[in-house]
Parts: structure tokens; sequence; C-alpha cells
């Protein structure tokens, strides 16, 4: 197949949004920004960790250096489809971002067997770096339905909305459908900001007036969150 490589670098901002907001926070930013051609649009994901959840554990202790592995694919792919094995860093709030196209089956055989299916070097060894020092293995599935939208004047500044996140540990293949259980019971919406430096005054003066603040939020942790207190309180009612 061809080799498909991507390299990201920018800095990236979590909101938490009720419904309200995100009503309001739409008709604020309509003048200045723009929804992509995908619409709507369903974002499945593989993420992988140690036996021991090691990634997700150092990531919720808010190093300055954080890093981690997923499979992802849009709406529900084919064999012959396109996903993408990506690696993402963190360092001092900017994001790094590596990811390479293969199918389904190729992502599989790399991860299960070490046969890397392109010609792209670099980021192999990357993920063979990866791989070998932390032999992780697919933990959760976790899909969320997206909104992408980009600057009519500055096309690098681009927002996501995604709503309906939804996990599940069983099916661990993104061709499996993107059925999972809600992790919110309540409308929330988590939208991120990506830009390469500052906001423009318009949004930095709507996220005020909105009162629209940054939260650290990741939703592999807040499903590991979730299922470690779940396990808890399951533990508690088999001694009470």
């Amino acid at each position: 197949m061809q080799e498909s490589s991507q390299v990201f670098q920018r800095i990236e901002k979590k909101y938490l949004l009720d419904g309200e907001q995100y009503r309001r926070f739409l008709e604020g930013m309509a003048p200045h920004m723009e929804l992509d051609r995908y619409g709507l649009h369903t974002i499945g994901n593989i993420y992988f960790d140690t036996e021991e959840d090691a990634l997700i554990r150092t990531s919720l202790a808010k190093p300055p250096y954080k890093e981690k592995m997923r499979l992802r694919g849009y709406g529900i792919p084919g064999d012959g489809d396109l996903v993408f094995l990506e690696l993402k860093k963190k360092w001092e709030g900017i994001v790094y971002k590596r990811r390479v196209a293969m199918t389904p089956e190729e992502a599989e055989r790399y991860v299960t067997e070490g046969i890397w299916p392109l010609p792209e070097k670099q980021m192999r060894k990357e993920m063979d770096y990866f791989m070998k020092y932390y032999r992780p293995r697919p933990k959760v599935y976790l899909a969320y339905d997206r909104m992408a939208y980009f600057g009519k004047e500055d096309g690098e500044l681009r927002l996501t909305v995604d709503q309906r996140i939804r996990s599940r540990e069983r099916a661990l293949d993104l061709r499996a459908g993107d059925e999972g259980e809600l992790l919110f019971e309540e409308e929330r919406y988590l939208m991120e900001i990506k830009v390469p430096e500052a906001y423009p005054l318009w949004l930095a003066h709507l996220l005020s007036e909105l009162e629209i603040y940054p939260v650290s939020f990741s939703k592999y942790g807040m499903y590991y969150k979730k299922r470690t207190e779940e396990e808890r309180k399951r533990i508690c009612l088999q001694v009470s």
C-alpha cells in the first residue's frame, strides 16, 4: 500500500460544556468558524496500555511529559479501509502527534506480530521503541460523535466538539461497530481548540463571556477512573 504518514505539533486546550453553554457558543462563533465538509461523524478508537495500565495511570498524575498509543478509524471501517495508528506525546502543554495510515489487518499484524507494512522508517522506529518498552495491548474501545470547525479567516484554527462519548471493553476491533456505554449520564459536550500559537481575540472574549474555562480531561482517563470506581464499589459490596 502507499505510504501515508502525518506529523502534527500544536497547542490543544479542552473545555467541558453543558447544553446551554454549547448552544450559546455555537451562536457566538458562527461569524468566525465554518463546519468542515464531514459534518457530524463518528470516530472510533482502540487505546493501548500495559497490563498494569501504566500509561493512563502516569497520564492522570499530570507529569510534564506523557505519551499514548491508539488506533483510530472514521465511521465503521471495513477490511480494506484505512485506519490510523497514532503516537501522541505531550510536553509542557505542546502536543506532538505522529500517525500512519494502514488497513485494520495491517495494524493488527503489526501490534500482534511486529510486521510493519510501510516503507516509512522514522515512524517505525518510534512505534517499535514504544512497543518494546511498554509491551502494550488493546484495553478499551472509545467512540464519540464529532463536529469539526475551522476558522474562516485563519485555517490553522481548529475546533472540535465531541458528544455521546461511549466505551466498551469487549470487541476491541474498529470493524465491530460503534456501540458502547455512555460515559456521561447528562448532556455534555467536550470541546477542543487547536491552534499553533495564541487564540484570536474574538475567541478569548467569547470563552470569557460564557464562563467557559479549560479543563484537564482525557476520554481514556475518564473511562479508567469510572471503571476503577465501579470495581472499588463492587469489592466493598463483596466484603460488606
